[in-house]
C-alpha cells in the first residue's frame, strides 16, 4: 500500500494520540496541558505556539472521535464519522513545504486551533484509508493485556500486535513456551 509521507506522519499522530486514552493505557496520558504540549512537540505539529486547558478538551475531545473510527464496524460507518470530523474541523487544504519536508498538504485552516488541526490532518488521513478500501487495517492490539491501537500497513493485513509494548513477542514466546512444555509431558 503506497501513502504519501504526509499521510504516513498523520497516521502515526492518530495512533499516538488514541494510545494517550485512559483505555490504552492505565493512565491519561493526555491528562494536563503540558501533556499536550509535549505530545505536540513529538509529533512536530507546525504553528502551536501557546496552549490553554480548552486547547486540552478539544484534543481530547478528537481523540475520542479517532477511537471511534478505530471502533467502526463498517466502512460506512467510518466514512460517516470521518465526514463528521472533517467538517467539524473546517478543513481548508493548502500546499506547503515546511520544516524540511518536500511538498505535502495541510488540511486545516489557517489560524486553526490545535484541535481543529489534528482533527483535520488526521482525518484526511483516516479518509485515504477507508478510501482505498482499507478500513480494516484500522485495528486495535490482540494481546489480552493490551488493546492498542496501530494501523497495520503490512503487505497481507496479518499484523495483529501493536509494537509498543512488545505485544507479539510475549506472546509468541508463551506459546512456544506451551508448545515445549506439552511435548515435554
Amino acid at each position: 500500500m503506497l501513502i504519501p509521507h504526509d499521510t504516513r506522519i498523520a497516521l502515526d499522530m492518530v495512533v499516538d494520540l488514541v494510545n494517550t486514552a485512559p483505555e490504552s493505557e492505565a493512565t491519561d496520558r493526555l491528562a494536563d496541558v503540558d501533556a499536550l504540549y509535549g505530545f505536540v512537540q513529538d509529533h512536530s505539529v507546525s504553528g502551536v505556539e501557546r496552549l490553554s486547558a480548552g486547547d486540552l478538551l478539544g484534543v481530547q475531545g478528537v481523540r475520542s472521535r479517532f477511537a471511534e473510527i478505530f471502533a467502526a464496524p463498517d466502512a460506512r460507518s467510518a466514512a460517516e464519522l470521518v465526514n463528521q470530523l472533517v467538517a467539524a474541523a473546517g478543513t481548508t487544504p493548502q500546499l506547503t513545504d515546511h520544516d524540511g519536508y518536500d511538498w505535502h498538504v495541510h488540511y486545516f485552516a489557517p489560524g486553526a486551533s490545535v484541535a481543529d488541526h489534528l482533527a483535520a490532518d488526521g482525518g484526511m488521513a483516516l479518509a485515504f484509508i477507508v478510501v482505498t478500501g482499507e478500513q480494516e487495517r484500522l485495528r486495535r492490539c490482540e494481546a489480552p493485556d493490551c488493546g492498542r491501537a496501530f494501523v497495520d500497513l503490512s503487505r497481507n493485513r496479518s499484523r495483529r500486535y501493536c509494537d509498543s509494548r512488545t505485544c507479539g513477542n510475549r506472546l509468541h514466546v508463551a506459546a512456544y513456551r506451551a508448545r515445549r512444555k506439552e511435548a515435554a509431558g
